[in-house]
């Protein structure tokens, strides 16, 4: 007689596999992230690395811009240099320049000397050997600066200033040569019309402080000389 199908014993299910298929699982959960980012496709990875060139490249173009802007130089400044205020010494001479005086009258040595040309009249007399004894040394003014090609004249005492050679001859020609207002000595000036001894003086004190006279109108810039004062010098001097 047939069995019961019923009665016949199943086989217990084989739970093996689901076991198996959970251990998997639970170990994908744990693998870290960047190996499950490793195992992306290798269009995704080459498309990664051209966008790592990309932001490289701008980075590196960024760089080469801000190290190529142009840098503001502060603008040189200009000194400029007028002509000296009134009253503002002029620098010396250079050592080196020479020039030539002829000394002449109660000196030992008479004759050229060879100065700098910073020298003043008492260098002059120091390279003529010196004044003689019967040296008025009042007819000069020993602080001078000298121009080159002068002639220094110092008098003797009691000898007075020899008036100015004649002018050469002719119909209403001046009876006396102009003075050199930079070499004229104190008598000399004396001997002009409207001049003493006190003014005389004063043109030898300009002449001392700006070192020579450049032209006659200077002669205006003398405390004492005025326009009529001036009138009746300017034809009787020169420079």
């Amino acid at each position: 007689m047939p069995s019961d199908p019923e009665s016949v014993p199943r086989p217990e299910p084989d739970d093996s596999h689901d076991v198996s298929s959970r251990r998997v699982s639970r170990l994908h959960d744990r693998v870290p992230l960047v190996l499950r980012v490793a195992a992306v496709s290798p269009t995704s990875r080459a498309v990664a690395g051209i966008i790592g060139v990309l932001v490289l490249g701008l980075v590196l173009g960024a760089f080469l811009v801000w190290r190529g802007r142009p840098v503001e130089e502060p603008i040189p400044t200009v000194q400029r240099t007028g002509p000296p205020a009134a009253g503002v010494a002029l620098p010396s001479p250079s050592p080196s320049a020479l020039m030539l005086v002829h000394v002449a009258g109660a000196v030992r040595r008479p004759g050229l000397v060879e100065l700098p040309a910073a020298a003043r009249v008492a260098d002059a007399l120091d390279a003529a050997g010196g004044p003689t004894r019967n040296a008025e040394l009042a007819s000069v003014n020993l602080a001078r600066p000298l121009v080159d090609g002068e002639q220094l004249v110092v008098l003797a005492k009691g000898q007075h200033a020899p008036l100015a050679a004649p002018a050469p001859g002719g119909p209403g020609a001046a009876s006396n040569a102009p003075i050199d207002l930079n070499t004229a000595t104190l008598e000399q000036l004396d001997t002009l019309p409207g001049v003493g001894p006190v003014l005389a003086q004063r043109i030898l004190d300009w002449r001392t402080e700006h070192g020579r006279f450049s032209s006659k109108e200077e002669l205006r810039e003398v405390s004492g000389i005025g326009e009529a004062t001036y009138a009746d010098l300017e034809p009787l001097v020169r420079v």
